[in-house]
């Protein structure tokens, strides 16, 4: 095919995704008071269509400019996959609850539903983490592994698919599998040992992932670091949510999950189309300090707003709006400085060598205020450079001025 072909294949598949998860947030408004467990609100379900469309966006982008990488044709097929499965939940729903019989194929797209998830997951981590950035194995000993996890997958889906009597997920439990065979106890181990071969290629991809790294270097390394960045970020958010918000503030929680996972197609695409691939560094610093600076903070104003209400009580016998007053002027007062603080921690815990080179330089200015001796200066300037940017050869050379050449 041709590159204006594939482009135009790419784009097309990028189409056919929008279209079919606008479908799913039209069924998600027609069937808004319908008894789904599963309905969190229409703009919930626009916000999750929106950050499954970061997939397909970002595959047909790649694909288009970068037709050999695979990740690129990966990202859209996992969108259609994404799509169908979410125009198909919808149908299901509005056939079945809101408007019995108004439209064919309920019972086919209720079962679609519970199973398109399965390929549409478990494929992202699986072949990102063997094929990223370059859309190729590190070495082709990794292709058994690749094997392998199609291989899982297929059992998993199959297995998903094909279980007989009803479907079981929510809303649809009472519908019994279309597809179903009889074979239920054959299907259930092919269903498990499916689970374990994707769980094991999960692991050994990763490995692979870990392998590429630490023989990276250059642009290669910092498409790494968006990629491990941006997984890192869905992992803290996940385990944030899980531990802390689920039953508290379950609604923030799935919000700032769904959009670090979002964020999860966004950096593989900065990463592989290599837009601004230098900023990662500048990011994953922020991220640090104004991670580590956000926790100090809230745990000096809790600490702070217990211990001034606990004082008020002891003291007047009632509870005061004082001791938060008291603790927002506390916080005022000490960002700045913490903030120095956590920033200069962070640089010289983990870019020490950013942090030696600003020492090396406040010193060299403290002694170019006092030297006056032009060749001591030029070997303190070169000296400098050596310690800062660490050329393979430096040195200095000085044009004369013509009164000096004349002498």
């Amino acid at each position: 095919m041709t590159n204006r072909s594939l482009a135009l294949l790419a784009w097309s598949m990028w189409a056919l995704s929008f279209v079919l998860l606008a479908l799913g947030v039209i069924f998600s408004f027609l069937t808004r008071a319908a008894p789904d467990p599963n309905a969190f609100g229409l703009a919930f379900d626009a916000l999750l269509s929106a950050a499954l469309l970061a997939f397909p966006t970002v595959g047909a982008l790649v694909a288009s400019r970068r037709h050999g990488n695979a990740i690129g044709w990966l990202f859209c097929v996992v969108g259609v996959l994404f799509g169908v499965q979410s125009a198909a939940y919808g149908w299901g729903v509005y056939v079945l609850f809101t408007r019995p019989g108004a439209l064919p194929g309920a019972e086919v797209a209720a079962w679609l539903s519970t199973w398109l998830f399965v390929p549409a997951l478990f494929c992202i981590p699986v072949y990102l983490f063997l094929l990223f950035p370059d859309g190729r194995l590190v070495s082709r000993h990794w292709g058994p592994v690749a094997w392998l996890a199609g291989a899982g997958l297929l059992a998993t889906t199959v297995g998903n698919a094909l279980s007989p009597g009803r479907l079981g997920d929510p809303p649809f439990e009472t519908v019994e599998n279309p597809a179903g065979l009889a074979a239920a106890e054959e299907l259930e181990m092919i269903t498990v040992l499916g689970f374990w071969l994707t769980l094991a290629s999960i692991c050994l991809a990763l490995v692979s992932l870990v392998l590429r790294f630490r023989r990276a270097g250059g642009p290669e390394r910092q498409q790494l670091k968006w990629f491990a960045s941006a997984a890192a970020l869905f992992a803290a958010t996940s385990i944030v949510y899980t531990v802390f918000l689920a039953g508290v503030a379950e609604q923030a929680g799935q919000i700032s999950t769904l959009l670090a996972f979002a964020g999860i197609p966004i950096a593989v695409g900065v990463a592989i189309l290599r837009h601004r691939l230098y900023d990662i560094d500048l990011v994953i610093n922020r991220a640090l300090v104004y991670g580590s600076l956000t926790v100090t903070l809230v745990l000096v104003y809790l600490g702070g707003v217990v211990a001034l209400q606990y004082a008020f009580r002891a003291i007047a016998g009632s509870n005061s709006q004082l001791a938060i007053v008291v603790s927002t002027l506390i916080i005022a007062a000490i960002f700045n400085p913490l903030r120095r603080r956590v920033q200069a921690f962070v640089d010289r815990r983990f870019y020490r060598r950013k942090y030696d080179a600003v020492q090396i330089l406040r010193t060299f200015g403290a002694r170019l205020r006092n030297e006056t001796d032009l060749d001591t200066l030029s070997t303190d300037l070169v000296g400098v450079v050596h310690e800062t940017m660490q050329p393979a050869h430096a040195s200095l050379w000085l044009r004369p001025t013509p009164d000096r050449a004349a002498r």
